[in-house]
């Protein structure tokens, strides 16, 4: 449906006002998307965006244009979701997307919640589908209609791309990163955070792209402490594997190294002041769900 990439495209443009903002974020090339909306342009026939201001403006036919193309868009959105969720209501599954360590600790918590008690939504029967990977990735399953439910992590250091007015959330946990060594057979930490030992602490990071890269950001630069990054990861499990192994000091969720605390393997080093707190979010769609997942979301929000 060209037409219908094309609407997307200005609407897009309209919410952004940059013509090299709405193309990133319609993955094409700033030439490309211009002469897309060009020719959007020449199939309304008259021209829609004023070019010469910055931000980009809408000429009145263009704002006219706009309020029709965001209408229609929603509501074959709507139509779409609600055929999707006619179909896995048919299905009788639940899916879930989120990262890959929520899945293995708050998410798997959560599922178990739905599964217990005379009330509870989830039999042991009906399968559950969880799908994982970067949380952009499962953003644009939310976003598609393809799951249920996302679960990420939320902070201001974070940004999804999933438009308010199409989802709505709610917060089922509070977590916090916290600064995470291997504790020692007699019962001391390997590492000690300490500003003044003039040692250097050997650090288990993260890559780029992952949510706990941007959630420490520059707090690791503000700490007093000597850190020393010799080990770099692309997942929390990979780091917690570090840590385990005797590698550095990581900061990690408080919720994935509970046990290992409680058994004791890790221990938590330093105060509150070394804590990130962060939130982690249930997202759904704003249209009507499977009558499976929207008695998920009503037993969830009862639960909170």
């Amino acid at each position: 449906m060209p037409q219908l990439k094309l609407l997307e495209d200005f609407v897009t443009l309209a919410r952004a006002g940059s013509f090299v903002r709405a193309a990133e974020q319609r993955h094409v090339t700033h030439p490309a998307f211009g002469r897309r909306i060009r020719a959007l342009e020449t199939w309304v026939g008259t021209p829609l965006v004023e070019r010469s201001s910055l931000p980009i403006t809408l000429t009145p036919e263009g704002q006219v244009f706009y309020n029709t193309a965001n209408q229609v868009l929603e509501q074959l959105n709507r139509v779409r979701r609600q055929l999707q969720a006619s179909d896995q209501a048919g299905q009788g599954s639940l899916r879930i997307a989120t990262g890959r360590s929520l899945a293995r600790t708050l998410v798997t918590d959560w599922v178990s919640r739905l599964q217990k008690g005379s009330h509870a939504p989830l039999s042991a029967h009906i399968p559950i589908d969880i799908s994982t990977g970067m949380m952009a990735d499962m953003a644009k399953l939310l976003a598609q209609g393809k799951t249920d439910f996302l679960c990420c992590y939320e902070h201001p250091a974070l940004s999804i791309e999933l438009l308010a007015e199409q989802v709505t959330y709610m917060t089922i946990a509070t977590d916090k990163l916290v600064p995470t060594c291997q504790r020692r057979k007699n019962g001391t930490p390997l590492y000690e955070l300490n500003a003044d030992s003039g040692r250097s602490i050997p650090l288990i990071s993260y890559s780029g792209g992952l949510a706990m890269a941007r959630i420490l950001g520059d707090k690791l630069h503000h700490f007093p402490y000597p850190l020393v990054s010799t080990v770099r990861c692309d997942s929390l499990d990979t780091a917690m594997g570090s840590v385990l192994k005797g590698m550095g000091v990581a900061w990690l969720p408080q919720s994935m190294i509970a046990n290992e605390c409680r058994r004791g393997t890790l221990v938590q080093l330093g105060g509150k002041g070394d804590e990130i707190a962060f939130e982690v979010r249930l997202y759904r769609s704003r249209a009507p769900l499977s009558d499976l997942a929207e008695s998920v979301w009503a037993f969830t929000q009862q639960g909170r």
